[in-house]
């Protein structure tokens, strides 16, 4: 059983265009193949950042920081490490 698909056109510059034939031909795939993984990368990082910056945001709102006493023990690891 397959994967479904939905199906999407886009425009690219002529230049990323061609960029993008010559990588398909070199590397044996095709160019849906190729911007179809390249669009999966991205949103799979950007929904990772946003995932971080949404907890990150909850916990700010709990009001879960570092202590001074946390943040002077890390100032102090780096200062010793940095030699």
């Amino acid at each position: 059983m397959g994967v479904a698909m939905g199906m999407m056109s886009l425009r690219l510059a002529d230049d990323l265009s061609r960029q993008l034939e010559a990588l398909a031909e070199a590397t044996g795939r095709t160019k849906s193949f190729l911007a179809g993984q390249a669009i999966r990368d991205f949103v799979e990082r950007e929904s990772w950042q946003i995932a971080e910056t949404v907890q990150a945001i909850k916990e700010a709102e709990a009001g879960d920081f570092a202590s001074d006493e946390e943040v002077k023990a890390i100032a102090a690891k780096w200062k010793r490490n940095a030699g």
